[in-house]
């Protein structure tokens, strides 16, 4: 085998179909295929990879936009938090933790212009709407009371504010008065009506018609093996037909993650501790998962990485607040197996109000803002009285890529098996920098009118670019590559000072 096809050994995750048509390596020992089908493939992970030389997987910044709210109202307060965001029909909706403890305020920080400093309240649950995902606004709901007023954005108050992580329900079988769902944690000493309480945490549920009157599903809680002392995650997964819950549990001392998953929303599997195979121990605080809207089948999850031991104000080791905290990004394809670029995705950057123990905490959702561009979401300044949300961008599947860098190099994806007859791609290459393509049979062969010699020279930026090649043996109406439709192929990728972020055939 030439050493451009040398494996660097990757286990296939469990949601990828194994095709029973194997392939033979150049040892005869089988090699199954991946179904891709017509599924846009982001290079999330390596799990479509079988080699790289000069390539790497690249992780990319998200760019600051502004700031989308700021936590100012009598309400809400410096220590609001656990945002959750999706899309609702035209518009967008933005849910979120209101409560103030000025406790935790840092003196030795100087004020600035537009800081409110909001004495002491309740925890309520809030949600705030938008129609572009840019500007929010705050609806009067007129359903709880806030200083003898009803006069704001609050749709729910009391226990289970703390956390209160709604979703809706794309489920076509759940009743219309259940279509929005959410789950919070209580760990209070439970009453004698509640002996299933037991002095643990617990996750309940929740309901609502609307997305704005709620209620209890019902008194018993629904997952009881976790620790859940942050905002738990749950959606329901179209392609796989059931609820997926990721929720917060520690391991030797260490915040982590669980998967679990229910047909019902009410009977759940056994929580499974995520695997981050040898990556090291990290205390994970959040993990604000959701399956990724272009490509559902992987998960993407934006946790925000927490450093206990390290503290950049000594004024927070006074406040019992020690600790810094950043953003990372991290991809799924079963939601117990995750890939982890390892270095920070979101920074806490220029301001000092984000070297505070708990800021940059990514948001839960990630919302398309225009054809070319993603929204993502950040909590900033967290603790103090800028408390805010911002909002960042990336470019349509721009998380990550397969990178080359000028001295080039290639990679070679494992056999794969699509349907259609024509190659899209979403990359970026610099003006001198380039992209070629092979497209080989499974043991390697160069495949006849796709010789990497007989590519089209690729490079520009676009996020959706047809690949055409001239006149390839046997070329149909339904375009160059249908006669190897439902064969096992690899991709060649020859690269030059050039990112490719994601493929799928059509």
């Amino acid at each position: 085998m030439s050493p451009r096809i040398l494996a660097l050994a990757a286990a296939l995750p469990f949601a990828f179909i194994l095709s029973a048509a194997g392939a033979e390596n150049g040892a005869g020992a089988a090699a199954p295929a991946i179904t891709i089908a017509s599924q846009l493939e982001p290079f999330f992970d390596d799990a479509l990879i079988d080699s790289m030389t000069g390539v790497q997987l690249k992780l990319h910044e998200p760019q600051p936009q502004g700031t989308a709210i700021v936590f100012n109202r009598p309400w809400e307060g410096n220590n609001s938090a656990y945002v959750t965001i999706f899309q609702d029909g035209d518009i967008y909706r933005m849910y979120y933790r209101g409560v103030s403890e000025p406790g935790y305020q840092m003196q030795s920080l100087p004020p600035r212009a537009g800081d409110v400093t909001l004495p002491a309240n309740e925890m309520v649950t809030c949600c705030a709407e938008s129609k572009d995902g840019i500007t929010w606004t705050r609806p009067s709901y007129g359903l709880f009371e806030f200083n003898h007023s009803k006069d704001n954005n609050i749709v729910w108050r009391g226990e289970a504010a703390n956390n209160f992580s709604p979703f809706k329900d794309e489920n076509p079988a759940a009743p219309a008065a259940q279509r929005y769902k959410a789950v919070a944690s209580i760990d209070d000493k439970g009453p004698a009506t509640r002996p299933w309480l037991e002095h643990r945490p617990v996750l309940l549920a929740f309901v609502s018609p609307d997305g704005v009157h709620w209620k209890q599903l019902r008194p018993e809680p629904i997952i009881t093996d976790g620790k859940f002392d942050s905002l738990n995650v749950v959606f329901w997964d179209a392609l796989r037909h059931q609820y997926t819950a990721i929720y917060r549990d520690f391991v030797h001392g260490v915040r982590t993650i669980k998967y679990a998953s229910s047909k019902d929303f009410l009977t759940w599997t056994p929580g499974q501790l995520a695997d981050f195979g040898h990556a090291p121990e990290v205390h994970l605080y959040t993990n604000a998962t959701v399956p990724y809207f272009r490509a559902p089948q992987i998960y993407i999850a934006m946790p925000r990485r927490f450093l206990p031991w390290k503290t950049a104000f000594k004024e927070l080791e006074t406040l019992k607040a020690p600790g810094l905290s950043d953003g990372l990004f991290m991809s799924s394809r079963d939601g117990v197996h995750w890939y982890r670029f390892e270095e920070a995705f979101v920074r806490p950057g220029l301001d000092e109000r984000n070297w505070i123990h708990r800021a940059n905490t990514p948001v839960r959702g990630i919302i398309p803002t225009s054809p070319e561009e993603i929204s993502m979401y950040v909590e900033r300044n967290y603790t103090t009285p800028s408390n805010q949300v911002q909002r960042l961008t990336l470019r349509t599947d721009g998380f990550a890529s397969a990178h080359a860098g000028v001295p080039g190099g290639e990679f070679v994806t494992k056999p794969l098996i699509f349907t259609g007859g024509r190659l899209i791609l979403n990359y970026s290459t610099a003006a001198a920098g380039s992209i070629r393509i092979e497209i080989e049979d499974a043991r390697g062969q160069p495949l006849p009118g796709f010789l990497l010699e007989e590519s089209p020279l690729i490079f520009g930026d676009k996020i959706e670019e047809t690949i055409a090649w001239n006149h390839p043996a046997g070329e149909t109406d339904n375009g160059p590559l249908a006669h190897l439709a439902g064969l096992p192929v690899r991709l060649r990728f020859v690269m030059r000072d050039a990112d490719l972020y994601s493929l799928r055939f059509r």
